[in-house]
């Protein structure tokens, strides 16, 4: 196995593109005045990217992945993060084994 320099350099710069993306906004929100409203928009954030990524998902394949969806989204709205990813993860899982 070797590896191209042309493939070491787009992973290196994709490696920074996201450092440099995530440290941009531990930088920027310290000059961002946080009000209640503010502070309740910036929480909204996960969640909506979650559904942005699932949401392909609901619309492309079967049943089982449709209602994970759902389950997904509904826990997404008590559940931290992690949890509302692996609730959605096994209920795809127990949806496929029962022929769904």
């Amino acid at each position: 196995m070797t590896l191209e320099i042309h493939t070491l350099l787009a992973i290196l710069a994709m490696a920074a593109a996201t450092v440099m993306t995530r440290m941009s906004g531990l930088l920027l929100i310290r000059h961002v005045e946080m009000t209640e409203q503010t502070r309740t928009a910036i929480e909204a954030i996960p969640p909506a990217v979650l559904m942005a990524v699932i949401a392909p998902t609901a619309f492309a394949t079967g049943w089982a992945e449709t209602a994970a969806c759902l389950v997904t989204a509904l826990a997404a709205r008590r559940l931290p993060m992690l949890a509302s990813v692996a609730v959605g993860v096994a209920t795809v899982a127990v949806l496929r084994a029962a022929g769904l």
